[in-house]
């Protein structure tokens, strides 16, 4: 979650009411002892050598509510959704190696985070459909953490503060859709390779707490060139005929270039990247089998897109911000795609393990030589404060070990628990009854697919965090021909932050976020290396304890749809502002319909709008509602005496390359009538015009 999360006018000051309120890490790049001093054998056996895969992708639509649901990321009470700007899609690949029966489903979804019960939800319509191929030992769910979707899909409290409660319309959206696009995965599995290639991507990110990173040791910092991870990892999937399947890129930036002021559904800087690797590729959204690229997240915790700064959480510009950045990760993962030629060697094999994340015993060798533990959840006085590219109530940086404010002060005084260091602690998620308000049963995860390792977090890791992890887990695997390491972010379930010892000082946003204590990375760290040590020695893991299912537990004030109205003397789909008569290259038509709540029918694999163009005596489909160049736009429009009228806005900036003809704008949409309850389809049309 990002900035902004407690302006006076968000439910996080209600939380404030309803909750409460070290030492340096002594060579904290190093890793413990006991991992340095391991000598194995390289990698023998049937795998050894192997660049023979099974490869398959696929992609589905898991777009909620385009009107009046919160949206899931800044935590601002008014943001609700009014329209959509891109369909948000999940990208499922499944990856199999032959030479030992394992594989993989890894997807990465146009969402805030992964939550634990949309985990659960699809790993079990997995199993009632493919037995036991698929669990949670071999399915690896990430979000791309974009601020611009709607909310309302966590089982657990906090996460639906802002939202006014759980909402399942948009929980259903997702988990099937998910499940979908593995289903299509599953399906168009073909022997194939997979190719690898890296490479840095400058001027597209900034670390937005530098203060916090210099607490990490300087002879540490001295090994990285920047503050924030630059380098992008490309996987190229490709079948053994030379059909090419599709790419999954890992960089860490956050996908909060589209600020908090904005109101349409939108995949932000790593969805708008995506769609124009697709449209490169000819991706087909409806078709069950496509070529899918995938954006995937990183370690970003305290790494902003917003180079040039901006307000209200985004950057300068929401949609030209976006356009930056997605643009720079779609030219440099094209370098790298096209230029890949290394085939990845070895394996796929993975090791899972839940870890009650508040109460881990730390061994001496993962902290500063003394053991340690791990705290109850909670969070400090500047996660209210927000990150430095949306600020939020307060400022950042209240610490007790430098008290510089009255409320930091009795904070630190009454609230501040031995165990949290030295975070004033405003809310315990933790204690909270009858169930926590985030989860603290959370799964830890490490997956091989020849010699990359995928380390798979609930977490949002700061830079330095995601490093230390990552040697962590090299230090293990090295032997099996592991090179690369690569962390998936927000996967599986979400808990908040990741931050060093040294960045949790300086509680910062991130540090204030980090829910478990001074110590949850050191405590991540040793859980990881267990995982990567059993791979290594292909031993296995006891399962940890099973987390709760809270999907008979929620509550909402959510409102569904009661009924649509119009004025009589029109239809459902009728207009209320035309299109001009003609228009040239550049210019935006934009048409207002009469039209009906798109909570009746989310139009998933669908669109809303389409631009078509006559041919002849038909009518050509050339821009739907996922279309960088379109906009749709719903508002409530109170007419008297029902207040259930809606209009919708369809607009569409003409490209500049757009073939010169004949045009029309088409809206689809739904009403529910309030006589008899049932949904009814409806379809509008602007008048022809013309594009010169």
């Amino acid at each position: 979650m990002q900035a902004c999360l407690a302006r006076p006018s968000c439910l996080w000051v209600l939380a404030l009411v309803l909750g409460a309120c070290g030492a340096e890490v002594a060579e904290p790049g190093r890793a413990p002892p006991s991992m340095a001093s391991v000598e194995q054998p390289a990698l023998t056996g049937p795998c050894a050598g192997n660049t023979s895969f099974q490869v398959g992708a696929g992609i589905y639509d898991i777009t909620g509510p385009a009107a009046e649901l919160g949206m899931m990321g800044y935590a601002m009470l008014e943001q609700k959704t009014a329209g959509i700007h891109q369909r948000l899609r999940s990208r499922a690949f499944v990856i199999a190696s032959p030479c030992n029966g394992k594989r993989v489903a890894f997807v990465s979804a146009d969402a805030g985070f992964v939550g634990q019960g949309v985990k659960q939800q699809v790993v079990e319509r997995l199993k009632a459909t493919y037995g036991s191929t698929y669990s949670d030992d071999n399915v690896v769910l990430s979000a791309t953490h974009t601020h611009s979707g709607p909310g309302g899909f966590s089982h657990y409290a906090l996460y639906n503060l802002t939202i006014l409660g759980y909402d399942k319309q948009n929980f259903e959206a997702i988990v099937d859709g998910i499940y979908q696009s593995i289903v299509r995965a599953h399906g168009n599995l073909t022997a194939g390779t997979v190719r690898i290639a890296s490479g840095d991507l400058l001027n597209t990110s900034i670390n937005r707490s530098p203060e916090a990173y210099l607490r990490n040791p300087s002879t540490e910092r001295g090994q990285f060139g920047q503050d924030t991870d630059k380098q992008m990892t490309l996987l190229r999937l490709q079948s053994s005929t030379g059909q090419e399947v599709g790419l999954i890129n890992w960089f860490a930036v956050h996908a909060t270039s589209m600020g908090n002021d904005n109101l349409l559904i939108s995949g932000d800087n790593k969805g708008y990247a995506s769609y124009l690797f697709e449209k490169l590729k000819g991706t087909n959204y409806t078709a069950a089998k496509t070529f899918v690229a995938a954006f995937a997240q990183s370690n970003e915790g305290d790494v902003t897109p917003n180079i040039y700064g901006g307000t209200n959480g985004g950057g300068a510009n929401d949609f030209e911000s976006t356009e930056l950045s997605g643009r720079k990760q779609y030219d440099l993962a094209r370098a790298l795609y096209d230029g890949a030629a290394a085939s990845l060697t070895g394996a796929v094999d993975y090791r899972h393990a839940y870890v009650k994340m508040d109460e881990v015993q730390v061994a001496p060798a993962y902290t500063d030589g003394v053991a340690r533990t791990t705290c109850e959840a909670a969070i400090g006085i500047s996660m209210l404060a927000g990150a430095e590219d949306g600020p939020g109530y307060g400022s950042e940086g209240a610490t007790c070990e430098d008290i510089h404010d009255l409320w930091s002060a009795i904070s630190c005084a009454v609230t501040t628990t031995p165990c949290q260091g030295e975070k004033p602690v405003v809310l315990e998620m933790g204690t909270m009854q009858p169930y926590p308000w985030t989860p603290e049963v959370l799964p830890l995860q490490v997956v091989t697919v020849g010699n990359v390792a995928l380390v798979a977090v609930p977490f949002e890791m700061t830079t330095m965090a995601g490093r230390r992890l990552r040697k962590t887990v090299q230090a293990q695997l090295a032997s099996l021909g592991v090179d690369t390491v690569v962390i998936a972010g927000l996967s599986n379930a979400y808990a908040g932050y990741l931050a060093t010892r040294e960045e949790y000082a300086k509680q910062d946003y991130e540090g204030a976020s980090t829910h478990f204590g001074p110590w949850q990375l050191a405590a991540v760290q040793q859980e990881a290396d267990k995982l990567a040590a059993a791979l290594r020695n292909g031993a296995s893991v006891p399962a940890g304890p099973t987390p709760r299912d809270l999907r008979n537990d929620q509550t909402t004030v959510q409102t569904g749809v009661v009924f649509d109205d119009k004025l009589l003397s029109v239809s459902f789909g009728s207009v209320v502002t035309n299109a001009l008569a003609s228009y040239t290259r550049g210019a935006t038509v934009s048409v207002k319909f009469w039209g009906g709540h798109p909570k009746n029918n989310l139009r998933r694999q669908g669109s809303f709008l389409q631009v078509q163009r006559k041919s002849g005596t038909s009518w050509v489909t050339v821009a739907n509602d996922w279309d960088w160049e379109t906009k749709y736009r719903w508002e409530r429009n109170n007419c008297v005496p029902t207040f259930a009228c809606s209009h919708v806005t369809v607009e569409w900036k003409i490209p500049t390359d757009a073939v010169p003809g004949t045009y029309r704008i088409r809206h689809d949409g739904d009403w529910k009538s309030g006589w008899d309850g049932l949904i009814r389809a409806y379809t509008g049309y602007s008048r022809e015009f013309t594009v010169n």
